[in-house]
């Protein structure tokens, strides 16, 4: 071995290396392709980041410059984070769902922050802007000063539909002027008094009944550029006006220039309030701390109906599920059977209500509880009986409610069923019959058991859904019949709590309120949580019996 190792290192040419198998050449040549690959996919991706980031920029500087900070704020963490997983080789696997964990930020986590955020402003009708943007709405507001300089005028328009002034100084002789969007000049081709020209300069004259129509968006305009600030006064009057709103920073209020008051910022208000309290005409967005929670608690007359509206929204989910829970599970036993005939047939028709919109399905059925020409009114009515008043006593419409939710939801129920029912082994029946079981103990021990294992989640999600069921609600009659004790609060009988939410915080002719809504929408939310969590304890209990069984 030793003789045969020496012959070969002989045999080599000096400074040639045992381990090199191929020619450096033929290396070199190997590595230049996947060199260059790897060097595109760098420049891809850096050229990919500096788009994202300008753009994301844009986005940032255009929501802070009008003090939407909290969107900012949240395109700026979502770009740091997306920089982060694309310049770190060691978060590569990271690069497949940032996308998705973007939008899910953005569209997800986002609206639930900002709702929270909400529910502690006085976001609503005359609240709906920032502090910056009513600043920016109020710097462009003019007037005319009294003694300004005032002319008649004479509207002109070019082929592009830019507006411009003819303007004459009665004062000065009926001197004239020409002042268009940014440019302001004496006439000197046209002598005072003369006759108008049809055109001038590229525009043309409008006739009165053209310059009636255009009047209102002249109106709003500014002539004259930089330097002047023409604008119509009147129907036959222009005059040079002057900026009406100042913004003073060290006092933090607006002055007005027009009638001299100063206007305060209140952000117990959200408004501009002058020392005689008047306030601007519009307000701003601030926080009010706990204002719309102790809305709960302080108003009698939020508080009553909120205590029977909530009992309801629990008996109606309730009974929603389990109406539809045992309907369901009837029909599915039924189909079960061997000798019913036609299976097919029968479950095709008992599935018809789930395919139909519900919004369609709510509208038959209040035509067929109709008390004067609905179809199960006229059946009562034709054995003699006084079909009960569905939409007026606040008993029988909650019974109608549930009846018609019952039509909407068996059919899911049904089907779901069917499901669970073919997994359970049969030979545990068979063990059961040779026990001596009947049927009911079988249903009993076996099958509710078995079946609420895989049904229980989905009951728990019908639940969640029933207590949010603002459709068939609103659809069925609008939360009536109203209460009477509830007083200028609009609440019903069969309002539940997010349709009792919709109407408070934007029904009674009062305008919107989002954040009394936002505190309203996470009251729900946590009732919600507790019950859920409370029903996920429950169906653990089922787990355990079904392994018992």
């Amino acid at each position: 071995m030793h003789a045969l190792a020496a012959r070969r290192a002989a045999a080599r040419p000096p400074g040639c290396n045992e381990t090199m198998t191929e020619p450096p050449q033929a290396h070199k040549t190997k590595r230049g392709p996947r060199a260059a690959a790897s060097l595109f996919r760098l420049g891809a991706t850096y050229l990919g980041l500096i788009i994202v980031d300008a753009f994301a920029l844009y986005l940032i500087y255009a929501f802070a410059s009008d003090g939407i900070w909290e969107l900012a704020i949240t395109i700026g963490v979502i770009t740091l984070m997306v920089n982060i997983i694309n310049l770190r080789a060691d978060l590569y696997a990271l690069r497949w769902i940032a996308p998705a964990l973007s939008l899910m930020i953005l569209l997800v986590v986002f609206p639930i922050a900002y709702t929270v955020y909400v529910s502690f402003t006085n976001y609503g009708d005359g609240n709906l802007l920032t502090k910056t943007q009513v600043l920016k709405l109020l710097g462009p507001q003019t007037y005319l000063p009294e003694g300004g300089k005032v002319y008649r005028w004479n509207l002109y328009q070019n082929a592009s539909g830019e507006f411009a002034l003819w303007l004459t100084d009665e004062d000065a002789g009926g001197a004239y002027y020409f002042a268009t969007l940014h440019n302001f000049e004496p006439v000197t081709t046209v002598a005072a008094g003369a006759d108008l020209p049809g055109e001038y300069q590229g525009y043309r004259q409008l006739s009165r009944g053209e310059s009636l129509k255009a009047v209102n968006a002249a109106q709003a305009m500014a002539f004259g550029g930089e330097s002047f600030k023409i604008g119509i006064a009147g129907r036959r009057e222009a005059g040079e006006f002057a900026k009406r709103y100042q913004f003073l920073s060290e006092q933090d209020a607006v002055l007005d220039n027009k009638s001299g008051a100063l206007f305060r910022a209140n952000y117990a208000t959200g408004q501009f309030e002058n020392d005689e309290g008047g306030t601007l005409f519009t307000g701003f967005i601030s926080a009010i701390g706990l204002e719309n929670y102790q809305s709960f608690i302080d108003r009698d007359d939020i508080r009553g109906p909120l205590a029977r509206i909530f009992a309801w929204t629990i008996a109606f989910s309730l009974a929603s599920v389990f109406t539809t829970f045992a309907l369901g599970l009837f029909f599915a036993l039924l189909l079960q059977n061997k000798r019913i005939p036609f299976k097919r047939a029968f479950r095709t028709l008992l599935i018809i209500p789930w395919p139909i919109p519900g919004l369609i399905s709510v509208a038959i059925w209040r035509g067929m509880l109709n008390s004067n020409l609905g179809v199960v009114s006229n059946i009562i009515r034709s054995f003699g009986l006084e079909p009960p008043p569905f939409f007026i006593d606040a008993g029988w419409a909650k019974l109608a409610i549930i009846l018609v939710n019952l039509w909407l939801g068996y059919p899911y129920f049904m089907l779901v069923c069917s499901g669970a029912l073919a997994a359970i082994p049969r030979d545990m029946y068979e063990a059961a019959e040779v026990d001596g079981a009947n049927w009911w103990q079988k249903f009993r021990d076996l099958t509710l058991p078995m079946l609420l294992v895989a049904v229980g989640p989905l009951l728990i999600a019908s639940f969640t859904y029933n207590f949010n069921n603002f459709i068939i609600i609103e659809a069925f009659n609008q939360g009536g019949p109203p209460m009477v004790e509830a007083g200028t609060v609009p609440a019903g009988h069969t309002d539940i709590l997010i349709s009792y939410a919709f109407r408070l915080a934007f029904g009674g002719g009062r305008g919107s309120d989002f954040g009394l809504a936002s505190a309203i929408t996470i009251i729900i939310f946590l009732m919600v949580a507790g019950v859920t969590l409370a029903q996920y304890r429950l169906t653990k209990g089922w787990e355990e019996t079904s392994e018992n069984v």
